[in-house]
């Protein structure tokens, strides 16, 4: 019986060539590897790497020859570890790894141009373990404000023997600074790619918390008509000052000492009534008097104003969060509190 091409109709050429070599047995894939330049490889890598799951039914309708191999594997999904294990077993592992650098993050053309897009403190706390020399040839190599910052985060007596060996420093050997860009390559960025990897839908999640609240709203009703399963992932990925409902007494209060109290009043100007009294019932009589009074003072505020008072303080929620200073509840029996 024919079968309908619908499903298959939204992928490019390059995401058809990745979902047919990820259907492939690995020594198939490797033939075809080898008969690729450095282009097309890294080009179908890319795409490999970030096809993500490939429902059988599109398989099935993309490779018809092959419907009775593929008709009962399920789904096939795509991912870093994937590629790279197939990559290996068709190439050589120095080229294997120039591919993988240029399909994962930081973003850069060379070794240096990928470190002056790490983190500072990430940085720092990887070279902070490496021999004086070793830093010295790497902050000589970045651009300085780079370099500034991350000399900074070094501990001082450490950070002035990389000082002293940069002073000194003359021209560096080739077969130094290759092998410091292997010992980097090999070492750090790597397990930077694996360590450092979010899940998409923290990242939309951490996007939409930032966003207009009417634009956010588009956004989210847009996507349940795509794809209610993500909407839904996502919303409960996020964080709103609504949901500071879920913060036990004590964190509201360590969320008050934090926070600019004109700032409070513009986010509880337009929070929900339970946030409010959860508020005020953390507040002295006499301070949600006086917060009551400036928040009616305001008058009619701008959603936007408020919008960016209540990012503010969920900002800083979070914050007291990450520093296990206060607890904010989840909706799961693991993250409910007992008093």
């Amino acid at each position: 019986m024919a079968q309908s091409n619908e499903g298959i109709r939204h992928l490019s050429g390059p995401q058809k060539a990745a979902v047919f070599m990820l259907a492939l047995d690995e020594e198939n894939a490797r033939q075809l590897f080898e008969m690729m330049d450095d282009d097309e490889i890294r080009e179908l890598s890319q795409t490999m790497a970030n096809v993500g799951t490939v429902q059988s039914a599109t398989v099935e309708q993309l490779f018809l020859e092959f419907a009775d191999q593929l008709s009962g594997s399920g789904s096939l999904v795509g991912s870093f570890d994937s590629t790279e294990r197939m990559l290996r077993n068709a190439l050589d592992p120095e080229r294997v790894g120039h591919i993988m650098d240029e399909i994962r993050g930081p973003a850069g053309r060379t070794m240096w141009d990928k470190l002056g897009n790490v983190n500072e403190a990430v940085l720092a706390n990887y070279l902070k373990n490496e021999y004086p020399q070793t830093v010295a040839v790497v902050l000589s190599k970045v651009k300085p404000d780079h370099a500034s910052r991350v000399l900074a985060l070094l501990p001082e007596n450490f950070a002035m023997e990389v000082v002293t060996r940069m002073l000194r420093m003359e021209t560096v050997q080739k077969e130094v600074l290759d092998h410091v860009e292997r010992t980097l390559r090999n070492e750090f960025m790597t397990n930077l790619a694996r360590t450092d990897r979010q899940d998409s839908h923290e990242l939309m999640a951490d996007i939409f918390n930032n966003l207009d609240r009417n634009i956010e709203s588009r956004f989210m009703d847009a996507l349940e008509e795509r794809n209610r399963e993500a909407e839904d992932r996502i919303r409960q990925l996020m964080f709103t000052f609504d949901d500071l409902i879920r913060v036990d007494p004590g964190g509201i209060q360590a969320i008050l000492r934090q926070v600019d109290k004109d700032q409070l009043a513009m986010a509880l100007k337009g929070g929900a009534d339970e946030v409010k009294e959860l508020f005020f019932r953390n507040m002295s009589e006499r301070a949600g008097k006086m917060m009551r009074e400036d928040m009616e003072a305001m008058g009619a505020v701008r959603l936007r104003d408020v919008d960016e008072a209540q990012a503010a303080i969920v900002s800083a929620a979070k914050a007291l969060a990450d520093a296990g200073e206060i607890v904010i509840a989840g909706s799961g029996d693991d993250d409910e509190l007992v008093y």
